[in-house]
C-alpha cells in the first residue's frame, strides 16, 4: 500500500506543510531537507494527492479553465495542453464557461467560491473582458491571459497573428488571386481584429484596393460560417479564394461550395487558421496557419503555477507561427500542383 502525506512527513523528520513544499518545488526549504523528503517519498511509493496536499498548504492545487469560445476544437487543444503542464505539477483542472459582460460575474463567483482554484487562464474573447479582469484583480486572483489583446498586461502566451495572416495572404495572392474574401471572427475577439489587420496589410502591400463586400462575420463556429460562405458565394463577382479566420469556419466553406457544385481548389481555394486536427483530415487537406494552440495552453498553465509559486515569476511569451500549405488552396482555375 503506498504512503500517505503523513507517513512522509514523519519519516522525513519534518511537516506535512514542508512536503508539500517540497513537491511542489517551493522556494526557501534547504537543500538537505528537500532530499530527505524526496527519499522518504521513493521509499514509502507515494504519490501526491492533490486534495490532501490542499488541506495541508491552503491550496487547492487546482488550475480553472475560463471559457466562452464556440469553436470545440480549440478549446479542446487548449484544454489537453493544460492537463500536460497541471499533470507535470500535480494539479487538477476544472473547466468554467463563462459568460460575457455583466453575465461573466455569476460564473465567476460560483467557480471561485465553491471550487476555489488557485488560480485561472482565461482564453478569447474573456482575455479582454474588462468586467472578467476586474473581478480577478480585485479579489487578487491569480490570472495567465492566451492571446490578450494587450500584451503588456500580464502572464501568459500570444502569437504574432497579422504577421501570420499577411504571410497566409501572400501565398495567395503569388498564385494570382486577386478577389479574396475573408470571413472575420466575433468583434469580442482580439484574434478577429489582429487577422483582419492581417488581411488588409497583405492587400496593400499588394496595392490591391479594400473591398468590405468581400468581407463577412462569423463567430468562430462551423454553423456561423455556413451563411458568411453562402454570402460571399452569392456576389455577382464572387472571391477566387476565402481566408477563414479560423478551421471550423473554414470547413464550412467547403459545405457550402460542394453544395453549389464547386471544387475545391479547381474553383475555389480555402484557407484557415489554427491547425486543430480538423484541417488535415477534411477533403482536401486546408491550407491554414499552425498556431500552436496546445502549446500555449501547457505554457500558459505553467506561467501561472509559476506565478502562483513566486508572485514575481512568470512572463509574456511569444509563440512562432507556420504557415503549412497543403491542398486547398492553387491559382485561380487550376487545381493544386497542375
Amino acid at each position: 500500500m503506498a504512503g500517505r502525506i503523513e507517513d512522509v512527513a514523519a519519516a522525513a523528520g519534518v511537516s506535512i506543510k514542508t512536503v508539500s513544499r517540497v513537491l511542489n518545488n517551493e522556494p526557501n526549504v534547504r537543500q538537505q531537507t528537500q532530499q530527505r523528503v524526496r527519499d522518504a517519498v521513493a521509499k514509502l511509493g507515494y504519490k501526491p494527492n492533490p486534495s490532501a496536499r490542499s488541506l495541508a498548504g491552503q491550496r487547492s492545487y487546482a488550475l480553472a479553465l475560463a471559457y466562452n469560445n464556440p469553436s470545440r476544437n480549440y478549446l479542446m487543444e487548449i484544454q489537453s495542453g493544460m492537463l500536460d503542464a497541471c499533470h507535470g505539477n500535480h494539479y487538477n483542472l476544472l473547466l468554467g464557461p463563462v459568460g460575457i459582460g455583466q453575465h461573466a460575474l455569476p460564473d465567476l463567483r460560483a467557480l471561485f467560491e465553491n471550487s476555489r482554484p488557485d488560480g485561472v487562464v482565461l482564453i478569447p474573447p474573456l482575455t479582454d473582458d474588462p468586467v472578467v479582469l476586474s473581478y480577478l484583480h480585485t479579489h487578487g486572483i491569480p490570472f495567465a491571459s492566451i492571446a490578450p489583446r494587450d500584451p503588456s498586461t500580464g502572464i501568459g502566451v500570444r502569437m504574432d497573428e497579422t504577421t501570420a495572416v499577411v504571410e497566409l495572404m501572400r501565398h495567395l495572392l503569388a498564385l494570382g488571386h486577386r478577389r479574396i474574401g475573408h470571413i472575420k471572427g466575433p468583434r469580442t475577439h482580439g484574434a478577429c481584429q489582429w487577422r483582419h489587420a492581417g488581411y488588409r496589410a497583405a492587400l496593400r502591400e499588394a496595392g490591391i484596393a479594400y473591398d468590405p463586400s468581400l468581407v463577412v462575420s462569423g463567430q468562430f463556429s462551423f454553423e456561423s460560417g455556413l451563411p458568411a460562405a453562402h454570402r460571399l458565394l452569392d456576389l455577382a463577382d464572387p472571391p477566387t479564394a476565402i481566408f477563414a479566420a479560423n478551421d471550423d469556419m473554414a470547413a464550412a466553406v467547403y459545405r457550402v461550395a460542394g453544395g453549389r457544385g464547386l471544387r475545391i481548389p479547381h474553383d475555389l481555394s480555402v484557407c484557415g487558421f489554427d491547425d486543430t486536427p480538423l484541417a488535415s483530415h477534411i477533403f482536401p487537406a486546408l491550407t491554414t496557419v499552425r498556431q500552436p494552440t496546445a502549446d500555449m495552453g501547457r505554457l500558459a498553465s505553467q506561467q501561472l503555477i509559476d506565478r502562483i509559486r513566486a508572485p514575481a515569476a512568470g512572463a509574456m511569451i511569444t509563440l512562432e507561427h507556420t504557415v503549412l500549405v497543403r491542398e486547398s488552396t492553387a491559382a485561380p482555375g487550376r487545381r493544386a500542383g497542375a
